[in-house]
């Protein structure tokens, strides 16, 4: 789904969010705004719209009595009171004018979210490199480290967008895990993931399969193995549902197959050992192979 074009700029490396307003009978924005974002009071809100920074789809600014009109687009800032800093650094692997690759460390949000929004990966390059532009081609998880791709500019965005959406593009993984035996690699598993309980988690369900990852090889060591896998397909925490299923949960997954008691990954000593190791591809512009490798390593601690 594309985006509407936004009628706010880039505002310290955040770019603005936005709301489709669905039919209802808010009195004004300010009321709809507190019942769809219970999390914020209303005296931010008045804040946000008296600097503003709350502006409705023609560029226009929102009051707190601006009457409520179903249908528009609400843009906005999100804005965070406090924010966790995350004390790791990603690296600069490639750029050129139309593609970036960036080498993310454990803990690193991609994109802002819930509890960060500074502290992502997205919003550190935009104020680093002055792209406002910027935006990731794919996403991996926080816990996660490794490649991931950004498109530089809109204008040429949707040439490397269809490079994901066509599964054009070679993604390896390296996961530390318990060593299972009996396996006989290579395999696939295909299994139906759908949303868990609670919501931020996966489960594999009865029916038709809507994930694919192929196990190409675990090398052992001690009581574990580095498992080298390649996802055909992209679903949300596929790898971590997949290895937990065959009896090999990864090594300080705090989300399979149990919650533990840091479900929010605030543990520093205690990364996911979880690595998107290698992206493949050929560049839809230049025609150039490109072949992308993370310089980390996992940590075996044994």
């Amino acid at each position: 789904m594309t985006s509407p074009p936004a009628p706010l700029p880039v505002r310290d490396g955040v770019g603005p969010s936005y709301v489709l307003l669905p039919a209802g009978a808010w009195p004004n924005m300010l009321a709809f705004l507190i019942e769809r974002f219970p999390a914020i009071d209303a005296l931010a809100w008045r804040s946000r719209m008296a600097r503003g920074l709350v502006l409705d789809d023609a560029g226009l600014r929102v009051a707190p009595d601006t009457p409520y009109r179903a249908g528009a687009t609400l843009w906005y800032y999100r804005e965070l009171e406090s924010e966790p800093e995350i004390p790791f650094e990603a690296e600069l692997l490639y750029r050129d004018e139309h593609l970036l690759i960036a080498d993310k460390p454990h803990f690193l949000p991609v994109l802002p979210s819930g509890r960060f929004v500074q502290q992502t990966l997205l919003v550190r390059l935009k104020k680093q490199l002055g792209l406002a532009e910027l935006s990731p081609l794919h996403r991996i998880d926080r816990g996660t480290a490794g490649l991931v791709a950004f498109s530089v500019q809109a204008a040429t965005r949707g040439a490397y967008q269809r490079l994901f959406a066509t599964r054009s593009v070679d993604k390896r993984y390296e996961a530390l895990a318990p060593l299972v035996a009996g396996l006989a690699f290579p395999f696939t598993r295909r299994s139906r993931l759908v949303a868990g309980e609670p919501f931020f988690r996966m489960r594999e369900a009865a029916g038709e399969a809507n994930s694919e990852t192929v196990f190409e090889s675990a090398t052992p060591r001690g009581g574990h193995a580095l498992y080298r896998l390649r996802p055909v397909t992209g679903k949300k925490h596929q790898l971590r549902v997949h290895l937990a299923a065959l009896g090999a949960p990864i090594v300080n997954d705090s989300f399979y197959p149990q919650l533990t008691d840091d479900p929010a990954g605030s543990d520093f000593s205690q990364p996911l050992q979880l690595l998107a190791k290698e992206l493949a591809f050929t560049d839809p512009l230049s025609g150039r192979r490109h072949v992308f490798t993370s310089g980390r390593r996992l940590s075996f601690g044994d």
